[in-house]
This record gives structure tokens, sequence and C-alpha cells, in this order.
């Protein structure tokens, strides 16, 4: 968290109280032992040159401390130019950490599958010490645009402080001449140099140290360089999507690029690749209900921003207030009744055209394997869902968030941690479907896509 983003150590209160209810740096990591902190410094030296004076902080998936981020006036300290992620693992339990600090929406999972991919290994290494890597692609700074369309593939490199893993390595290619070459015995200086090696890495012929390499595809993922872009490439029809017109985003080489003004030809585009679905595809009260919830943010988010002191609401209560501020309510709501109105078995069929603001509400993406990019898109394009908003894109919402009158802060911290955060798993299967399966992924025209076809207005 940077205390420059909103007027220093004002800016920091203002967040206290979604990190205190477990909204914000949740399920990082402890670092407060002697052993740990010194652990951790050795390896700041080796990568940044720096050390922290902190006694205590907590690490994410990659070793980020905010504290420490702090302490050096710099949230990037491991993520150089925002492109070149950096890591410190103390142990593979930081799989299970968020990723705070990067530019770039599939670093976590990438982090991730290595930490899984070598769990006995990493195990056996930070038992002793701390092992440190870094995020590697053809790319080493994003100065334009079109710099993030080169990067292609992302592959790992890690090893110890002290080099264990590139020693053994060494010792390995040392016994394997050893026993092939039949003079190896009366070379002195080979012998000396695997004793050596040896009283590094241990017995590697009973204990062999190797991390598995791997090269991971930089598919489709969002990026917050310059804005905020979606990058579509792996589609029949490849397409960016900024958040804003900035310069060079034309020299772009991809079919179609969008920014968020251009709402008809998102809508679209995303349709058209069978990326997104409607809620609401019939006539039913499950689906209305998802409606209704959206509703109910609005209505309740515009009495807090109005000044309104909201306790806990009744539905007869909230119909109150939507109607004692009917004249202030924005278009999406409005959008958004006349879906719920027909889910509700009370109205004509809507028809609503992408350039009404309400539009994106009534989609989520369908099932497949960028559902939580589309999802993240989806979130931007309709923010007055708090509730999506931090699912499926929580620096957006933090982003948002800091704009807020505490009241309305006051009112969508309180729901989030009292309400989603008590089931979590339950919520987002009810606002997105089923997790993807390999099994269930959709490569063809989906049968229970709606009825009556979506129309566009030209």
């Amino acid at each position: 968290m940077d205390p420059r983003s909103d007027g220093g150590w004002a800016g920091v209160k203002v967040m206290m109280r979604l990190v205190r209810q477990g909204l914000m740096f949740g399920n990082l990591i402890e670092v407060s032992s002697e052993a740990l902190v010194s652990r951790y410094n050795r390896a700041l030296k080796h990568l940044i040159g720096k050390e922290t004076k902190l006694t205590e902080f907590h690490v994410d998936i990659c070793g980020y401390s905010p504290e420490i981020g702090d302490e050096f006036d710099d949230e990037l300290y491991l993520n150089p130019k925002g492109c070149n992620q950096q890591f410190i693992l103390l142990s593979p339990d930081q799989k299970t950490a968020p990723l705070i600090s990067s530019k770039f929406s599939t670093s976590r999972e990438i982090l991730r599958d290595f930490i899984e991919d070598n769990e006995e290994e990493l195990f056996a290494l930070t038992a002793r010490e701390a092992v440190t890597g870094e995020l590697v692609n053809s790319v080493f700074e994003v100065e334009a645009p079109s710099d993030l369309l080169r990067i292609n593939q992302i592959s790992i490199e890690a090893d110890t402080v002290t080099e264990h893993i590139a020693f053994a390595q060494t010792l390995q290619e040392h016994i394997n001449r050893f026993m092939k070459e039949d003079d190896a015995w009366w070379d002195d200086v080979l012998i000396a140099d695997m004793i050596e090696l040896a009283k590094t890495t241990g017995d590697i012929t009973r204990h062999p140290i190797q991390l598995s390499p791997k090269t991971y595809e930089q598919g489709n993922y969002h990026t917050s360089h310059f804005g905020g872009m979606y990058i579509f490439r792996d589609m029949k029809k490849p397409a960016v999507i900024a958040k804003i017109e900035v310069e060079g985003l034309a020299d772009m080489k991809v079919d179609h690029v969008f920014t968020f003004a251009n709402r008809r030809e998102i809508a679209e585009y995303l349709y058209r690749q069978n990326l997104i679905e409607l809620i609401v595809t019939e006539q039913n009260e499950d689906d209305a209900t998802i409606i209704q919830q959206k509703l109910d943010f609005i209505v309740i988010a515009t009495a807090a921003e109005l000044g309104d002191d909201l306790g806990d609401l009744s539905r007869p209560q909230i119909r109150a207030i939507a109607r004692k501020y009917a004249d202030q309510l924005p278009e999406e709501y409005f959008g958004l009744m006349e879906i719920h109105r027909w889910a509700s078995h009370k109205g004509r069929y809507p028809s609503l055209d992408p350039d009404h603001p309400g539009y994106f509400y009534a989609f989520r993406s369908k099932r497949h394997r960028n559902r939580d990019l589309v999802n993240m898109l989806l979130a931007e394009l309709s923010p007055l869902d708090f509730r999506q908003l931090f699912i499926c894109h929580k620096q957006a919402f933090y982003d948002t968030y800091r704009t807020w009158s505490d009241p309305k802060r006051e009112f969508v911290s309180r729901f989030l941690a009292e309400e989603y955060m008590m089931d979590k798993e339950a919520a987002r299967e009810t606002l997105f479907g089923p997790e993807p399966s390999m099994d269930n992924i959709v490569t063809k025209k989906d049968p229970r896509a709606p009825r009556r076809k979506v129309r566009y207005k030209t």
C-alpha cells in the first residue's frame, strides 16, 4: 500500500478499515523470528543491495512486504520497472498468499505453480536459507504498449543466496566426469573441487536438489501498465482493450484495439468470441435474485454517498431508500430494473443498448480458461457493483474505495466482511457459476446461451 497515493499517511488511515477487516493484505505470511528476518535480509541484499531495519513484517507469495515497501518508499522494490518480478521464498507456505506487487495478472498463478511443482525441493532448501529468483521474459522494460505483445513466455530462474542449486549442478557434472573418465581417479584438482562443492551441497547422490525447469505461456492477460490493458491475443481475432487512450495504442499489431469508450465494439467482440453470457437467460427467481442484489448495492451505495447512516437493512427499508433517492439514482439502476422485472415475470424482455451504462452489469463470463480475466474486465465495466469489483479486480476496488465518502466506505467494508467473506465460495458460484474444469471448457457455441439473441443497435 503506497501512502503517497492518497495524501500520505491520511491515505494509509483510509485503507486501514479494510486491513482490520481482512479485506486488504489478507493471508500474508508473517515474518517475525530473528532467523527468518536474517534470511530475508541476506536475500534482499543479494537481489537489490538493500536490507530492512524492520524486525517483523508480512510477505506475499513473491516475498514482497507492504511494510518494507513503505520503509523503502518503493512499492516495486521486488519488481524493477514493473516488468521483472523477483521473488524471495522463505517457505513453500507462501503459495497460499496473494500477490500484491505485480503488474501482470498471470504472475501469481505462475509463481504458485512453480512452488507446487517443486514443493519438496523448496521445503528442503528453505530449511536453511531463502530461495531467490525472477520471472524472466524477453522484455526488460515496458516502454510502449507494443512491448506487451512481445512477452510470449515466462521462465523462472531460482537458486539460494549461496547458489546451492548451481553448485549441485556443477558437482553432478563432476561426478559424471569422474565416473566416465578412466584417468579421473588421478585428477587431484577434480577430486578437490568435488570435496569442496559437497561441503555446500551435501550428498546429492542421496538427496538430489534440482528445481524442475518449466516455461509458462503468457497468453491472455491483464496488465496495469498504461492505465490498464486487457490483452486477448490467444483468440481467433486478437484484441487489446485499454482503459484509456494512450500514445502508441494504435501501433499494436492485433485485429482490434479498443478503449473503454468503445463500449459497443467491446460488447460485440466479447459476444462473438464466445466469452460472455447473460446472467439472466430465462424468467426465474434465482437469476432475478442476482440482479436484485446488484440493484441493492447501487441503492445503498448511493444513499451512503449522500450521507445516510446505514445499519442493517431489510428489504422494505431498501425499497424505501430507493423511493427516497429515486431522482438521484444512476442510469445503471433503471437499466438493471428492466432486466429484473422481466426475470421476475413482471415485465417485457429488456433490450439494453451497449452504450447504456447498465449494459455490462447483465453479463458474466462463460466457463472457459479465461473466465477470471473476462470477469475482471466486466467488473471494471460495471464498477457500481462493488462486490464483483472486490472479487474480480481488487486493485481497481482499492483505487475506487479511496474516492468514496466515509459512510460509503463503512457500509461496503462491513458488508464484504460480514456477508461475502463468511462464505466466499458460495457467493462466487452463485454469481459466476461452478469453477470451470478441463472437462467443462466451452470451445464451441454454448447450448446454454440465451434463446433470444442479444441485439446490438447500429
